[in-house]
Formats: structure tokens, C-alpha cells, sequence
């Protein structure tokens, strides 16, 4: 039950991060919800789908695309495309509040770990 949770919080995760980047700007009050619901989804991955020996190649994964979105300043870059940047820019953001908090969780996990090795 717990693997069919995680499954569906990623599909869902993904989902609404592609949805919410795509007409985010035109939701109002309800896109800090959606947005909220995001990095929940975020942590239920982050505890229940990513353990054992995907965890180094998560946060590895994450932690690059993280970095490179942030020193590229890739959502400020991709809004300068013509046409379809605001777009870009929101899913790019939208799927960085759903991976953020499921990397630390991870990463939290992985040092916690470390703790209990003897």
C-alpha cells in the first residue's frame, strides 16, 4: 500500500507540476494551494519512494539539476523565449517545488544513515 502511495504522489507530483506551470498565472488564490500541494507530494516521495541504493543516485540527480537551474538561472532565462517562455519558466518552477523537498528528505534520510553506522 505504501509503494502504490509513493507511485501515485510521483504521478500526480508531475502531473500537476507540468498542469500548474503551464496555467498557473491564471489560477488566482488557488495556485499557493496547488503549490503547497506540490512540495507535500514532494515529501510523500521523498519518504516513501526513494531508499536503499537509489538514494545516492537521487539526490546526485536532483542536486545537479537543481544547481544548474539555479546557477544557469534557467527560469529567468527561459522567459525570454519567445511565445512559450512564461510557460517554460512556470513548469521548470513548478517541478522544482515538487523535487526540493523530496531531495532534502532524502538527503535527511541518507545522513541519518550515516548516523547509525557503527
Amino acid at each position: 500500500m505504501q509503494k502504490k502511495i509513493g507511485e501515485i504522489s510521483f504521478v500526480l507530483g508531475v502531473v500537476l507540476a507540468v498542469i500548474l506551470g503551464l496555467i498557473g498565472g491564471y489560477l488566482g488564490t488557488l495556485e499557493p494551494w496547488l503549490i503547497s500541494l506540490l512540495v507535500v507530494l514532494g515529501l510523500i516521495v521523498g519518504f516513501v519512494n526513494i531508499g536503499g541504493k537509489e538514494t545516492k543516485e537521487f539526490v546526485w540527480t536532483a542536486v545537479a539539476l537543481v544547481l544548474v537551474a539555479y546557477i544557469g538561472g534557467a527560469s529567468g532565462t527561459l522567459t525570454t523565449v519567445l511565445y512559450i517562455g512564461e510557460y517554460l519558466s512556470g513548469v521548470f518552477n513548478a517541478i522544482m517545488a515538487f523535487v526540493v523537498p523530496a531531495t532534502v528528505v532524502v538527503a535527511l534520510k541518507q545522513i541519518y544513515a550515516f548516523a547509525q553506522m557503527k
